[in-house]
């Protein structure tokens, strides 16, 4: 405790550090932007764009459009096929690529680079190193952190793929690395289930877990549910010095991990045993008694099922996550039960569209020092991977200052975008998976709409006018697959079980003709200009529509 506890102590200089800059954080959002600049100035993009030429934030956008993934995909392309060079300086090194969905049907590859690691490292070590401060008894207790796999699979050069959140967690310093009780080898198991399940395997032998961290609310509940599912199970492992995987097939650990399952302690086993005798249940409210800190994500539409995780995991404090992505973290939350988080200003450079502004072809574009409290904003990144004025597609409110530094709360994914769980189905996937769905059944394509349902596990309803048509079952399923196979980060929440199924609804006909016949009505307009979107914004549509709750199973 007294070595972790210095080292806290010693590190918290960084985070009083980034306080007392707050004041100035324009002055650096300057630098953070020059450095960028300068990490591809010597690519092919860079030369392309004149980066060398850039010495003002004016001159950054005359230089550069604001980007999306598509505009950069011919130079990330070439860094993907094994050639850096297009993207990035002579002295940048490419560590991996973090995975993620795009907005067409090519999915995203983020590279991550040296600087690209260390900003993101930096960024959770003051979300840390603050928890610690105001939580000082961390310093005793142990942690557990889902983390995920940075080597899911290789592209063509030979350079993995996966979740930064696995290689930050394999390359934590031993005196940071002590305290996780679940190493990051846990990530690389496959089946989600006996992922989870091999979570709770090694961490339930310690009744003085005092902070998780996982950034889904969803994960932490499935977390909980499969302990109290597999109670005996565990109960036996735990005592036997076994683990028996609860999925189907063979789920082989690696040496490592193998090394780990032991007997536990028949104090503990006694312990956990009396829990599920006087209870009836095991659950991490009862069988980590010391916990002090949830940290996971607070707002948004996840943030619906934070008080569920509370019942489950009792009366701790819950810090948020923070506004992170496979593009980088873009905000440090510094305080318990509030999902606002100071803007993690000196590792990515940042601007600002007003959401009344955005689609406008010249739209205001401010510094973060520019927003204004109560408004909300898109975030335009730049970050040490190679992405340039890159809409993100996350809105954002600005609730309030630091000096110059904007507290910022994440309110949702923009139009044409749905993100319940982390899947970022877009309007564009959607629509291109329905009418291939049709196409595979042989069906002519019609008007359908895929409404995202937040349930204890939320799914997709698919609203559709054909009646009594057994099809539509059998066409939910090839728009599954087809979403699937456009969408790896939809494909993992489906096997997961983080998502359920789509769920076909047929509505009366004539029901789109009316919803149109609104649209135009309230918003004006003429037929021709009408579009119909494959995806709506929120179940809100349900009712509009008059259509009725759905079971939360199939």
């Amino acid at each position: 405790m007294n070595a972790r506890w210095a080292y806290i102590q010693l590190q918290s200089l960084i985070v009083k550090r980034m306080m007392a800059n707050n004041a100035r954080s324009r002055e650096i959002q300057q630098r953070v932007l020059q450095k960028k600049i300068q990490i591809c100035a010597d690519s092919r993009f860079g030369r392309d764009h004149g980066l060398r030429s850039i010495r003002s934030v004016a001159d950054f956008r005359r230089q550069i459009p604001i980007t999306d993934f598509e505009y950069l995909r011919p130079y990330m392309d070439e860094v993907r096929n094994g050639n850096p060079r297009a993207m990035f300086g002579p002295q940048t090194r490419l560590l991996m690529f973090a995975m993620t969905s795009g907005t067409t049907e090519k999915p995203k590859l983020i590279p991550v680079t040296d600087d690209f690691v260390k900003s993101y490292k930096r960024g959770w070590k003051i979300w840390g190193l603050k928890a610690h401060i105001d939580h000082m008894d961390l310093a005793r207790k142990d942690y557990v952190h889902l983390a995920g796999d940075w080597q899911e699979s290789r592209t063509e050069s030979g350079v993995w793929c996966g979740s930064i959140s696995g290689l930050a967690a394999e390359t934590r310093p031993p005196v940071v690395r002590r305290p996780f009780i679940v190493p990051p080898q846990v990530g690389k198991i496959g089946d989600w289930t006996s992922r989870q399940y091999t979570t709770l395997r090694l961490s339930l032998p310690s009744r003085r877990v005092g902070m998780i961290i996982t950034a889904n609310p969803l994960t932490l509940i499935s977390l909980a549910k499969l302990a109290d599912q597999h109670k005996e199970t565990l109960l036996r492992d735990l005592r036997d010095g076994t683990i028996t995987m609860p999925a189907d097939g063979n789920i082989s650990l690696n040496p490592s991990l193998k090394k780990r399952i032991r007997p536990v302690n028949k104090r503990r086993c006694d312990e956990l045993e009396q829990i599920v005798e006087r209870t009836g249940h095991l659950l991490p409210r009862d069988f980590w008694p010391e916990l002090s800190l949830v940290g996971v994500w607070m707002g948004g539409s996840v943030g619906a099922f934070v008080p569920d995780v509370r019942k489950l995991y009792g009366s701790c404090a819950f810090r948020d996550h923070g506004l992170s992505a496979s593009e980088g973290r873009m905000t440090i939350p510094m305080q318990d039960e509030s999902n606002a988080g100071l803007l993690d200003y000196t590792s990515n450079f940042y601007e600002f569209i007003p959401v009344a502004e955005f689609g406008n072809d010249d739209p205001t574009i401010l510094e973060a020092h520019e927003l204004e409290e109560g408004q909300s904003y898109y975030i335009l990144l730049t970050n040490s991977g190679g992405l340039f004025r890159y809409n993100i597609h996350d809105v954002v409110e600005c609730v309030g200052f630091e000096g110059q530094t904007p507290l910022l709360t994440f309110l949702h994914k923009g139009v044409h975008c749905s993100n319940m769980t982390g899947e970022k189905l877009t309007e564009y996937q959607v629509a291109t998976a329905v009418r291939e769905a049709f196409v595979d059944s042989n069906r002519s394509v019609e008007t359908v709409m895929l409404v995202p349902v937040m349930a204890s596990v939320p799914r997709y309803m698919l609203l559709i006018e054909s009646q009594a048509d057994q099809g539509v079952e059998r066409l939910a399923e090839a728009i599954d697959t087809r979403l699937s196979n456009l969408n790896c980060e939809y494909e993992n929440r489906l096997k997961t079980k983080r998502l359920l199924p789509i769920m076909p609804k047929t509505i009366p006909t004539g029901t789109w003709r009316r919803l149109r016949d609104k649209k135009i009505a309230d918003r004006g307009g003429t037929q021709e200009q009408y579009k119909h979107t494959f995806l709506g914004s929120s179940d809100a549509i349900l009712g509009e529509l008059g259509v009725g709750p759905i079971a939360s199973g199939r």
